[in-house]
């Protein structure tokens, strides 16, 4: 016997909650079994790789974040993501999660969802040692600044000197340097081609820790950067979930021993979480 459209309407609907409700038709991080969480790469003491591995805060916090969450560092791939790629990532369903000195803004807010912060720095500039002429975002004015592409840091200055945030035109043309990852300016600032670097301090102080007394950070922050997890922008459920597991890392004490040992001196600046912005 022929089903009626009703009952058919109805067997689709009962199948599609089934389905629903085993998990089968859901896709949030929770209850997954691997996960492949965005890092940079390139930056000491946040996301570095090396011939032994990951290391830096970001990777702590994000293996922290998928043990919460039930999966083992075993089954979490971190993939290399730079600035210029985490939305793209995120919305291609490329990796899970990004935890890459990813600075909350609205406009990113269109595109993915943020858990956090979990981190609150500033942008500041980074100039060899014996550069006594650089003292504050101001003296970038006539000066040649590395950036990197898809950060919002170059952009800043554009808008600053030139104003308009258009690192390709008007002041920017000129003054900006842009390359695919902060990691490659620094070759740049060492044999002088460009002036300083600037972005933010965690990123700039882990670069200046490599090498004690070749380069300074100016130390005059300029805006506030709040560090958060990115994930896919309908995952409430996955964004609750992060924000619980970064809730317990302040708690029980992860957060700040992450700090010290990755930020080594400069961990000093932060000793009190970041207040999680629910929404």
């Amino acid at each position: 016997m022929r089903a009626s459209p009703t009952c058919l309407v109805l067997t689709i609907a009962l199948l599609a909650a089934s389905l629903t409700a085993c998990g089968g038709n859901d896709d949030s991080i929770v209850g997954k079994k691997t996960l492949v969480i965005g890092i940079k790469t390139d930056l000491p003491g946040l996301g570095l790789q090396t011939a032994n591995g990951f290391t830096g805060l970001d990777v702590d916090i994000a293996r922290y974040i998928a043990r919460h969450l039930g999966v083992a560092d075993g089954d979490v791939t971190l993939k290399k993501t730079t600035s210029d790629v985490r939305e793209q990532f995120i919305e291609q369903g490329q990796v899970d999660l990004v935890v890459a000195t990813y600075s909350i803004s609205d406009d990113r807010k269109r595109k993915v969802s943020f858990a956090g912060p979990y981190l609150v720095t500033g942008q500041d500039i980074l100039v060899l040692a014996g550069n006594t002429g650089i003292t504050g975002v101001d003296s970038l004015r006539d000066k040649v600044v590395c950036g990197a592409s898809g950060s919002n840091s170059p952009k800043r200055l554009a808008e600053r000197f030139g104003g308009v945030a258009d690192i390709a035109n008007a002041w920017g043309r000129g003054h900006l340097k842009i390359l695919n990852g902060y990691g490659a300016c620094l070759p740049l600032l060492q044999n002088s081609t460009v002036d300083a670097i600037s972005t933010d301090a965690t990123v700039l102080a882990g670069f200046a820790a490599q090498t004690p007394g070749r380069f300074r950070l100016v130390g005059k922050p300029f805006s506030t950067e709040k560090y958060g997890i990115g994930l896919r922008r309908d995952d409430k459920r996955g964004r609750d979930a992060v924000n619980d597991a970064l809730a317990q890392m302040f708690k029980d004490g992860s957060w700040k021993r992450f700090i010290d040992a990755d930020l080594g001196e400069f961990g000093a600046y932060f000793t009190t979480p970041p207040a999680l912005e629910r929404y």
